[in-house]
């Protein structure tokens, strides 16, 4: 403010004097530079090198003291008041008040005028000089405070209070004058609280006790400078030393409010003491509840409320439930503070801010079993006064915390929050474009809890949580995919619960809203959870039509129906997957491991084999399309794989054998000898003899199929068995050649070696027969088993073979002979064979000697054997026959060779146990036609 101009008649008369006056140079140059200063515009910027000048010009001033006359000093302070003016005027200006450094340049011109006032301190002539020289520098020292500059405004308030400490305060009578006391204490005290110097701003308020001179405005002034400093101590960190240094400093103001009562001379003084004593006393309460006397707080909520000493009314402040409602909630007595609590519905007057904190607080102390009380306390206020989303949002947010889904507590939050934004009040404070933000949030927060509770499997909490924020998402085409997505959420949900049909009506909506393969896979889970396979199966191709389809979900749909057992649909989501390789795309999967996946699923039914082996020729069909290392893989891992597909193909081929399916088996164990095939770079080793073993295999299970259906087999399959057969033949050959002993199985040998006889009969190779049974015989798989059998097989077969049966039989009785228990009906069942093939296929008379010759090796094997030993039965027939053979040699007059026979027969004869009447008769009749002979040759 202006400084206005001295004007007494004594002023007056000086001030004649000094224009009177001779000029001092010093004089002139210094007022040049505040004409200058007083002629800036307020469009213009104050020059920055105006208060540098005119400190320097005071400077020079300043060393001409003592001042010749009085005359000077009046000059001096003319000039003051001239430069202090100016200043007013600048800093009014509309350009300086928006620049700091333009205000800096200002203030310190107010330093340079009160200077200039304090040179010229001793004036005479001047009513009350050291006053109005201590106020330019209090004034001076208020403009550094407000511009932060501490440590200036220090200087200028020290300056003043050293000008003012040589008048004695108590011959002062001016009201105003003892004003200037208090602010220069106050002033100075604020500073130095400012610069963290806080025993001496205390310090300073106390001393200011002395200059209170019984007024009420003084009384006013130091109580609210105490509160001040008590409330800077309060919002400082929470430590005990900080909340005492509160405390002490808020009962001083409450004390100087208290003597200022009595000093109280209007209502109005009285109403404003009253007001500062209630306000201090809750900032009290604050201290003391956040020092944690919770006893102390009640006790001052208590007096608030009485209205207290003389009070004329009960403070009815918003802060006071809530100060009460913490206090109650800190000594444990939760019904208390929930009364508090409830009180607050009914008080108009407290903000929202202020009831939403509380109900905060609150249920940070109280947890879950507060819920209730939370959500009942925001619905009676929403019935009394407008409501705003933020509270809701922040209630909501509160009381459902930072749980996370999966205890009883966080179940019983979120059903509460539940049935709070499911209110119809609630959800219309989030209506409208103006609470964008907060119904974002809100939904936000339900989506996140909905969230927890389904990790943590609560599908029940989660789907109603999921549902209430459906609430909060706009019925409108911006929103369409968030409200597909909530729809899709709650499909999961009721998937969980198993509530299936809940779960399509979901999922049926959000398709609707924004059609996606999520959609079309979810669907797909209800089907096959309903164990409905059909319509699984068909919405498989659904889910490829769509326009953001991926293979993957192929993949996933096949684990899917893998988990729920619902093999035909993992069948046919896999082979759709299969589709795309064949197409060339590009695949998260390689296809070897989709084959291998399809035949491990169609293994696990038994009545599978038949898809399963369409699946192993494919797989067959593409590695030797696209080659083993491209198909299976390389390294350690393709070898896996080829190794896998071979013992399955051997698995099932064995399976389907042991289950007398013989067209199954053959087309497995053909397919294994394939498989195995890649594995095998020469003709030797484990592979090998898997390659060998299945292609025997296959061939058996071909003529076992023969002999199942009654058919003959076809001229290609019969090629197709001889090539096989090749196959194996090559392999073994190989062994021998290396002077190797054939490691495998001697029966599949024999398989092999009975398989190609009947498959070379059926070509008429009756050359390659004999060989392929000479090189078995000459082999040590073979033994007079194996021959018997070839023997029979060769003598029975439609395609017999007299040559190799006989060879055959002739081999297993030699070798049984040699051996050291002969097995004697076997050896007679032998002979009978061999007398039966020479004598249908050479004849009676062609080959005589041969016969006769397999009839005494009977004989020469019977000799010496115990009775019984050799077959009775087989010895009668033998010597029958033979006896029975000079039956033809009679009739056509041979004698020779009838008896021949006859004396074949009888020696048989005696050599077998029953026949001694059949011996007699046959001696009789020897001995007669050897007569016979005698005379028909004499």
């Amino acid at each position: 403010m202006r400084i206005a101009e001295i004007s007494t008649p004594d002023f007056r008369l000086l001030h004649r004097e000094t224009e009177s006056h001779t000029q001092h140079p010093l004089i002139s140059e210094i007022e040049l530079l505040i004409q200058q200063s007083e002629g800036i515009s307020r469009d213009q910027p104050l020059p920055q090198a105006l208060p540098t000048s005119l400190r320097q010009s005071l400077t020079r001033l300043s060393q001409l003291a003592p001042f010749p006359s009085n005359s000077f000093k009046l000059t001096i302070w003319k000039l003051s008041f001239r430069l202090w003016n100016a200043c007013v005027d600048l800093s009014n200006a509309a350009t300086l008040q928006s620049s700091s450094t333009s205000a800096e340049s200002v203030a310190n011109l107010r330093h340079v005028a009160a200077d200039m006032l304090f040179l010229a301190r001793d004036v005479t002539g001047v009513p009350s000089p050291t006053i109005k020289c201590s106020l330019f520098y209090h004034r001076t020292g208020l403009v550094w405070h407000s511009l932060k500059k501490f440590d200036l405004a220090s200087n200028c308030f020290e300056r003043a209070t050293e000008i003012l400490s040589k008048i004695d305060i108590a011959k002062i009578s001016d009201a105003g004058e003892r004003k200037l006391f208090l602010d220069l204490n106050l002033a100075r005290s604020r500073t130095a609280w400012e610069i963290s110097d806080r025993n001496l701003a205390v310090t300073l308020l106390n001393r200011a006790k002395n200059m209170l001179f019984g007024s009420p405005d003084h009384y006013k002034s130091l109580s609210n400078q105490f509160l001040a400093f008590g409330k800077s101590a309060l919002s400082r960190d929470d430590d005990d030393c900080s909340l005492n240094d509160a405390l002490r400093l808020m009962n001083e103001a409450l004390d100087l409010c208290e003597k200022g009562l009595a000093t109280a001379k209007t209502r109005e003084d009285t109403m404003e003491f009253t007001g500062m004593r209630t306000k201090t006393l809750r900032f009290i309460s604050a201290v003391h509840l956040q020092k944690g006397e919770y006893d102390s707080v009640i006790k001052c909520v208590k007096v608030l409320r009485n209205g207290g000493n003389g009070s004329d009314g009960a403070d009815q402040h918003a802060s006071l439930p809530v100060l009460a409602m913490k206090a109650w909630l800190g000594l444990g007595r939760h019904s208390e503070a929930e009364k508090e609590l409830r009180g607050m519905v009914g008080n108009k007057d407290i903000p929202e801010a202020v009831w939403v904190s509380a109900v905060e607080a609150y249920f940070e102390v109280v947890g879950t079993a507060g819920a209730e009380t939370a959500k009942g306390v925001f619905l009676g206020l929403l019935g009394r006064c407008h409501v705003s989303a933020k509270a809701a949002l922040r209630v909501a947010h509160r009381v459902l915390g930072e749980s996370r889904g999966g205890d009883s507590g966080s179940k019983i939050r979120a059903t509460v929050v539940a049935q709070l934004v499911s209110d119809e009040r609630v959800v219309a404070l989030f209506a409208g474009e103006a609470v964008t933000k907060e119904r974002k949030a809100i939904h936000a927060v339900l989506w996140n809890s909905a969230s927890d509770h389904f990790r943590a499997k609560d599908f029940e909490t989660s789907a109603e949580m999921f549902e209430k924020s459906m609430l909060y998402i706009p019925h409108d085409v911006e929103n369409r995919v968030f409200r597909a997505k909530g729809f899709r959420v709650l499909c999961l949900c009721y998937l969980g619960l198993s509530q299936l049909d809940r779960a399509h009506e979901y999922i049926e909506e959000a398709e609707k809203l924004e059609p996606n393969i999520d959609c079309s896979f979810l669907k797909f889970k209800i089907y096959l959870q309903k164990k409905d396979h059909s319509c699984a199966i068909g919405q498989i191709d659904a889910m490829t039509s769509c326009l953001d389809f991926s293979p993957d979900f192929l993949s996933l749909s096949a684990h899917e129906a893998i988990s729920c057992q619902a093999l035909p649909v993992a069948i046919a989501s896999l082979s759709k997957f299969l589709s795309f390789y064949i197409a060339g795309k590009t695949m998260p999967t390689t296809e070897v491991v989709v084959f291998r996946t399809l035949v491990t699923i169609l293994t696990q039914d038994i009545g599978s084999e038949t898809e399963a082996l369409n699946f192993l020729l494919q797989a067959q069909s593409r590695a030797s399309k696209l080659g083993t290392e491209c198909f299976f893989g390389s390294g350690e891992t393709g070898k896996r794989e080829q190794n896998w597909f071979a013992v399955t193909s051997w698995n099932l081929g064995s399976r389907c054998g042991n289950a007398k399916k013989y067209e199954l088996c053959s087309e497995f164990c053909r397919l294994a000898s394939e498989f195995y095939g890649y594995m095998e770079t020469g003709e030797s080793g484990d592979n090998a003899i898997m390659i060998c073993r299945s292609l025997i295999l296959s061939v058996t299970a071909m003529i076992a199929l023969e002999k199942q259906n009654k058919s003959p087999l076809s001229e290609s399959q019969v090629k197709l068995a001889a090539e096989l057969l090749v196959r194996a033949g090559k392999i073994m050959a190989s062994w021998l050649s290396d002077g190797k002993d054939c490691i495998m199985e001697p029966e599949l040998i024999f398989m092999y070696t009975l398989n190609a006889y009947d498959i070379q009969g059926r070509l008429n190779n009756s050359a390659f027969q004999l060989l392929v049974v000479k090189t078995f015989a000459g082999s040590k798989s073979c033994n007079y088993n194996y021959l018997l059998q070839l023997g029979i097989f060769a003598s029975q077969s439609p395609r017999s073979n007299p040559d190799v049966s006989t060879f055959a039989l002739n081999e297993c009785l030699s070798a049984m002979i040699a051996s050291a228990s002969p097995d004697y009906p076997t050896i007679a069942l032998i002979i009978r064979k061999l007398i039966a093939i020479s004598s249908v296929h050479k004849g009676d008379t062609e080959d005589e000697e041969a016969i006769q010759k397999m009839y005494k090796q009977a004989y020469r094997i019977m000799v010496g054997l115990k009775e019984g030993e050799y077959p009775t039965d087989e010895g009668k027939w033998l010597a029958m026959t033979a006896w029975n053979r000079a039956a033809l040699p009679v009739r056509l007059g041979q004698f020779e060779t009838a008896k021949k026979w006859l004396s074949i027969g009888l020696e048989i004869a005696e050599k077998v146990t029953g026949m001694d009447t059949y011996r007699a008769c046959m001696e009789d009749y020897l001995a007669g036609f050897a007569s016979k002979v005698s005379s028909a040759a004499g």
